[in-house]
């Protein structure tokens, strides 16, 4: 292991654990009505024609045909992305890709797999998603309308998951109960929020996820967009009892399908505590993998090298049966 050592962070981002203590959290109890709420946003979420518009990009690459896509997400809300679909060969799989809170500017031409449609939505207020209602940037985002359950925008960007699915199940019918997920840090909190409730998608990778065991998260110290809601609730201390829905560690521990979550010892962003929470809270199985980095959100010795390992296990992953 190469844990970075030297940092110019006010505080330690390992938080003080090693692994084995990091691999003895124990997830935070569901809250009364945790999975009515997401069952019931899911199925509101079915009921979303999207209306998915696609174009010809202007970006080329020599393995994918790439596609500009637009679709509406529930309220009418529109979303912006792109669609990759492989230039040889049969679409025998589809994937959905999240981003995280810096948004994504272009899809990655990098992800290992063969056969696949992958859609890379914008999650609402974000990037190609913006709307003036929404902040764009993440201090802001997480906090809007974090009052009102029902309307918090976690919440909306779980759903612009759930019709993403839906966008490529019409797309490609012959997909429909083939298409998995991918998501890094914000985008690995949304999916784990979103895995346990829509059995259309078969498999999950979740990369430093965020938004897990939330008693911590308002807790420990950071640079990520935890800061904003740590703030915000010193003079609204009710907002932890909401945050309790939307905890992505409560709701790892729902996932039924085989998981590939990568984890840090270190990370000034997303604080590994919290990262394992997920990780730790996902049903045992031998097709559930956590696999360990040195840090996340910050650059350190060896991680191209972690990084190239973590690729090749995507790959066999999320291989076309």
């Amino acid at each position: 292991m190469s844990i970075p050592t030297t940092h110019l962070f006010t505080f330690d981002p390992t938080y003080g654990m090693q692994l084995d203590a990091l691999l003895a959290i124990v997830p935070p109890k569901a809250p009364a009505g945790f999975d009515a709420f997401w069952a019931d946003r899911y199925a509101q979420a079915l009921t979303v024609d999207p209306k998915p518009a696609i174009r010809e990009s202007r970006t080329s690459h020599p393995k994918w045909q790439v596609h500009d896509i637009t679709y509406f997400s529930t309220g009418g809300f529109p979303i912006g992305g792109w669609l990759l679909v492989p230039r040889d060969g049969v679409v025998r799989r589809g994937l959905v890709v999240g981003h995280g809170y810096g948004g994504r500017d272009a899809p990655d031409f990098d992800v290992p797999v063969e056969g696949t449609a992958i859609l890379f939505p914008c999650f609402r207020g974000l990037s190609r998603s913006a709307a003036p209602s929404i902040p764009p940037d993440a201090g802001g985002h997480v906090l809007d309308r974090i009052d009102k359950p029902e309307h918090y925008v976690i919440g909306g960007c779980v759903e612009d998951l759930w019709v993403a699915v839906s966008v490529l199940s019409m797309c490609f019918p012959q997909i429909e109960t083939r298409i998995g997920y991918s998501g890094i840090s914000f985008g690995g909190g949304i999916g784990a929020l979103a895995l346990p409730y829509d059995h259309r998608i078969d498999r999950g990778h979740l990369v430093v996820p965020t938004f897990g065991n939330r008693p911590l998260w308002l807790t420990l110290p950071t640079i990520g967009s935890a800061a904003s809601v740590q703030s915000y609730s010193r003079t609204h201390p009710g907002v932890g009892e909401t945050l309790r829905l939307f905890d992505a560690a409560t709701a790892a521990a729902r996932i039924s399908v085989p998981m590939l979550v990568a984890v840090a010892l270190f990370d000034p962003a997303v604080a590994p505590p919290c990262q394992f929470s997920v990780a730790n809270a996902l049903p045992k199985s031998p097709c559930n993998e956590i696999f360990i980095l040195d840090a996340g959100h910050f650059d350190y010795l060896h991680s191209e090298a972690q990084h190239a390992a973590l690729q090749t296990k995507v790959g066999h992953f999320f291989r076309t049966p």
